[in-house]
């Protein structure tokens, strides 16, 4: 039987790493997205898949007071039960049926469906939600796009690095993740109903954050790469020290954000 366990669980003492470094790379973009979508005072929003509490807390800075912040997560371990501005609820967007279905001026879910098996009923419960008029942001990877974790491939260093990140990748799919998703979210919101449909790309190269985010999920999937036989310890050790000394100008999967409306 396929394993469609999340392989990027929350419940890895590295996941608020990773929280924090996504955060650092793409809260700009997201929240540069939804200001072009006119969240407003006073809006209500579901954030889906929410892990870290960054992109929650954003959006009830954004509606305040007179808005409503629903923060939902398989794993709502990261979020914060008692501030932040946004409720929480532990939820799983495939299984559960959707919060207040019909009522939400504004969706998002960010790197979320490209992990779910079943990504379109996901995709389905979340256009349910939105009131007529409302606004649906998806943002996720698009591996097969970009698949290498350093570009410019000179030496030993970087080869390993891209093997790894190849490594990386077999185990996303044998989970049932779709490294192709990201580019087919237009066609998808299209599909859903959505109407003024479009989208957006983001490529970071480099950098501290890119560093970070690296280690951190190479020694969350370390237990996963050795018993797959995927690499050695010898291999990651030497991959996450070039990590650390700052050797390597690594980058990732570029991500789409694609969003639309449902019909009024």
């Amino acid at each position: 039987m396929p394993d469609h366990r999340y392989l990027l669980d929350n419940a890895r003492t590295e996941a608020g790493e990773r929280f924090a470094r996504l955060a650092e790379l793409f809260d700009a973009v997201t929240r540069g997205h939804l200001e072009r979508l006119g969240l407003r005072a006073g809006a209500r929003c579901w954030e889906v898949g929410a892990g870290g509490p960054s992109v929650p807390a954003a959006l009830a800075a954004a509606v305040g007071p007179a808005g409503y912040v629903l923060a939902t997560d398989i794993n709502p371990a990261w979020l914060d039960p008692h501030g932040g501005g946004y409720e929480m609820l532990r939820h799983d967007v495939v299984a559960d049926p959707p919060p207040a279905p019909g009522t939400f001026d504004l969706v998002h879910a960010r790197l979320v469906l490209v992990h779910l098996p079943d990504r379109a009923r996901a995709l389905a419960a979340m256009v349910a939600a939105l009131r007529p008029g409302g606004w649906l942001l998806v943002e996720d990877a698009d591996t097969e796009l970009q698949p290498l974790a350093c570009l410019d491939e000179t030496g030993p260093a970087q080869q390993r690095a891209n093997r790894l990140r190849r490594a990386v990748r077999e185990l996303m799919t044998r989970r049932g993740a779709d490294l192709r998703y990201g580019r087919t979210l237009p066609r998808a919101l299209r599909a859903a109903g959505l109407v003024d449909v479009a989208a957006a790309g983001c490529f970071p190269v480099g950098g501290p954050a890119c560093d970070r985010l690296e280690a951190s999920t190479v020694r969350m999937v370390r237990p996963e790469l050795l018993a797959a036989g995927l690499a050695d310890d010898a291999e990651i050790d030497a991959h996450l020290a070039a990590v650390d000394a700052g050797e390597l100008d690594l980058t990732l999967a570029p991500l789409i954000s694609a969003w639309g409306r449902r019909p009024a």
